[in-house]
């Protein structure tokens, strides 16, 4: 969808901010250009919608070179959304966020109408703040209406320059997995600009990791944090990059153990027998249907003294993660309750339970995975859980 050919820009008085750039940027993929301040990232960005013109290469968009398209028309139909957002102060929010339909000649009640399905996609209800004006709204709500205003077109295009810096962090985590989720629904060709590589990590499909006006790794966040290319990848990403591996590294099937289960209405006494013969301590509670309900231990099940169900003596499961979340948050699971596994289900059934010793061998299959080019299963090397 957009793609770089030897792209060059010099300025004037001899400074090169961006050399021999080429690079592709396929159909509904979201990248991120990350690297230090004056790297060239902006002003790749900027080239895309012209708002910089290149000294040398070509950029195509949608397989057009731009450089014959007129720069008012390319940008109505690239959205694009800056850090400080740029809403009209003296507009509603709703005229805002219809700004790019009414200059390309929509009637005003098609625009409104478009603009109140995006403010309702982004989260804000465009009854209670449609009306409303920028000075009314939070930090995080302005962002939100600067997203639905660059959507409201329906560009296929989305430009965003370090469009969650200005909120604080609380917001800006929970803007970037709204983005996310949006994403998920309106799969936009997006290029993003960040100087923070765990935001680069977690927003993009790949990441551009630039160095002085180039780009010294090109590939997905896991190869860049697992495979670094260069000795100036490895420093930039930095020496805590197995950490923020953890947060692309998604839990599979493959990853689980499976522990003893018992049904919640199961005499306890026969649950109890079991567990003892298999020399267990504990039991995942399993409904009828095999949801997820709890856990047990064989000293409670004893304790019974052979009355009532395993259901009366099961304790609700505190720690538990849906299969592909990251491995970051079935961490954050096991830190936050100080357990030593933690369930994970596939809707509400459940799927096994991940141990520290299995999360720690599913981050070295993704690294190798990543360095030779090959899938997950096919890692094979000596494992902790088999000595």
């Amino acid at each position: 969808m957009i793609r770089f050919e030897q792209v060059s820009k010099v300025y004037p008085d001899g400074t090169t901010a961006v050399d021999g750039l080429s690079f592709e940027v396929r159909e509904g993929e979201l990248v991120t250009l990350v690297g230090p301040s004056g790297c060239g990232k902006t002003t790749t960005m900027m080239m895309v919608n012209r708002l910089i013109e290149p000294t040398s290469g070509r950029i195509l968009v949608g397989g057009e070179d731009i450089s014959g398209v007129d720069p008012v028309k390319l940008r109505r139909r690239i959205g694009y959304v800056i850090q400080q957002v740029g809403l009209f102060p003296h507009r509603t929010v709703l005229d805002n966020t219809a700004t790019v339909p009414a200059l390309l000649g929509w009637k005003k009640p098609r625009a409104r109408e478009r603009a109140a399905e995006l403010l309702d996609l982004v989260g804000l209800d465009p009854q209670v703040y449609g009306p409303r004006h920028p000075a009314q709204l939070s930090g995080g709500q302005r962002q939100r209406v600067g997203v639905a205003r660059a959507l409201a077109a329906d560009p296929p295009v989305l430009l965003m320059d370090e469009p969650f810096g200005a909120v604080d962090p609380v917001t800006r985590e929970r803007l970037r997995h709204e983005f996310l989720n949006l994403q998920a629904t309106v799969r936009k060709t997006v290029l993003m600009v960040t100087h923070d590589i765990e935001e680069a990590v977690l927003m993009g499909d790949r990441i551009a990791v630039y160095g002085q006006g180039r780009i010294e790794q090109f590939d997905s966040p896991g190869a860049v944090l697992g495979t670094p290319a260069t000795p100036y990848v490895a420093e930039f990403v930095g020496a805590d990059r197995g950490l923020k591996r953890l947060s692309v590294t998604r839990i599979e099937p493959a990853d689980l153990e499976q522990p003893p289960v018992a049904r919640l209405d199961e005499p306890a006494a026969g649950a109890a027998g079991r567990l003892r013969e298999a020399g267990a301590n504990w039991a995942v509670v399993l409904g009828g249907g095999g949801e997820l309900h709890g856990w047990v231990s064989a000293d409670a099940l004893e304790h019974a003294g052979g009355r009532g169900t395993v259901g009366d003596r099961a304790r609700r499961m505190e720690a538990w993660v849906p299969v592909g979340a990251p491995l970051k948050q079935a961490f954050s699971e096991m830190l936050q309750h100080d357990a030593g596994w933690v369930a994970v289900v596939d809707g509400s059934r459940f799927a096994g339970v991940l141990t520290p010793a299995k999360l720690h061998e599913a981050l070295r299959r993704s690294v190798d995975a990543d360095a030779h080019g090959i899938a997950r299963d096919e890692v094979e090397f000596d494992s902790v859980s088999d000595a």
